[in-house]
């Protein structure tokens, strides 16, 4: 099976090809928002969408698409295409089923002067050269700089996308997935939350571990105090609710937050591949997005870490499983309970993170995670290493050694 994958690389404003690639960003929405203008108008005119080809040809003569080049031109028209496709296809979505939506779709609209359009280049314009890994780019503008990538496939796209206060430059490629394996008999199951962030149980007789979510914590708590802080004195002088210090300490946490996530999903991959899983299994709650009073799991990725932890293991055949892991927290794994309602007692769950079975106590969050794994496969049992003594070990992923 043949899958894409994104490298990124980061572009600061120090980057010799920041203005330019600046400068481009603007051009592709000023086309877009030219085009889009047409479409607009003659759609509310009309009702009527005109295709892409004939966009495309219609603008070929206008500055706007020269100034963007050719073939990144292209790509914004696509783009816009892609945009108004995907609005038609809400609207006959929203009008069989109304109530999955907060509002009635709106049409494409024309974007403001801070926004950008990615500057886009498809394969037919770019070269990864293997001798010395960097992916060459066919542009006056962009060739005479060393692009340096780990480019593992097929080159699809390179593009450049606007993040406020730097752009990332997306190397988009494809390559073939090693074939699943087709058996779960040797599986982990993963139940996420806060303070620990992953807490991974087995059916191989070995002891869970945590994923120690504190540090996570201990960055969103640094970032929460300095933007406060910022943002009152930013009021105090001006009554602003934005400036490049904000956005720089957004930035600053993201990709915190987002080594984080990477070190920790590697780590388990890598303790996977170890102890031959073939199986991962992580639990999914529905209600995280919405739940807007809990400061932490409003700022703890969890879709990133799903996310990634989905594409690490795809990528060396292992399957992958999300399960909802509603009544897990209240049921007992070790009283061989299934998670349903009628067995639901929250009651059971205990101080200091213990739940308590019939004949012993039993780490809480390793019972969901176990709890999780009957959800998919009842009869994957273990009774080894889940006792309160010895606990769980607790991996920090900066240090997993220490």
């Amino acid at each position: 099976m043949k899958v894409q994958r994104i490298e990124q690389i980061i572009i600061k404003k120090s980057h010799p090809k920041f203005k330019v690639i600046d400068k481009m960003c603007i051009n592709t929405k000023i086309l877009y928002n030219e085009a889009n203008s047409v479409l607009l108008e003659h759609y509310k005119n009309t009702g009527e969408y005109i295709k892409y080809k004939d966009m495309n040809y219609m603008f070929k003569t206008y500055t706007s698409y020269k100034n963007c080049f050719s073939q990144p031109a292209n790509c914004v028209m696509r783009l816009l295409d892609k945009n108004w496709k995907s609005y038609f296809r809400s609207i006959q979505d929203y009008e069989k089923y109304p109530y999955k939506y907060r509002g009635k779709p709106q049409l494409p609209s024309i974007l403001d002067n801070d926004a950008r359009i990615p500057w886009m280049f498809p394969n037919n314009q770019v070269l990864y050269l293997y001798d010395n890994n960097t992916v060459y780019i066919r542009n006056r503008l962009l060739n005479d700089y060393e692009w340096k990538s780990k480019c593992l496939g097929r080159l699809i796209q390179v593009r450049f996308v606007y993040h406020k206060t730097y752009y990332s430059m997306e190397i988009v490629y494809e390559i073939g997935l090693n074939d699943l394996n087709q058996n779960s008999s040797r599986i982990i199951s993963i139940d996420l939350g806060v303070d620990n962030l992953a807490t991974v149980s087995n059916n191989i007789s070995i002891s869970p571990f945590i994923i120690n979510g504190k540090i996570l914590k201990s960055i969103n708590n640094q970032y929460l105090k300095k933007y406060h802080m910022a943002m009152e004195d930013l009021q105090n002088r001006n009554g602003k609710t934005w400036s490049h210090k904000i956005e720089s300490l957004n930035d600053k946490r993201h990709f915190r937050v987002k080594d984080y996530i990477h070190k920790s999903t590697a780590y388990i991959i890598k303790w996977c591949i170890e102890n031959n899983i073939d199986t991962i299994i992580v639990g999914r709650n529905k209600y995280w997005k919405q739940a807007n009073h809990m400061k932490y799991f409003m700022k703890i990725p969890f879709n990133m870490f799903r996310e990634q932890l989905k594409y690490k293991s795809e990528n060396i055949g292992i399957n992958y499983i999300e399960v909802n892991e509603s009544y897990t927290s209240g049921t007992s794994y070790l009283d061989d309970e299934y998670p349903i309602k009628e067995n639901y007692d929250k009651s059971r769950r205990i101080t200091r993170g213990l739940f308590k079975s019939q004949n012993m106590l039993i780490n809480a969050d390793v019972n969901g995670s176990l709890q999780i794994m009957r959800k998919i496969f009842p009869n994957a049992y273990t009774g080894y290493g889940v006792e309160v003594n010895p606990t769980p070990v607790i991996i920090n992923p900066l240090n997993p050694n220490g």
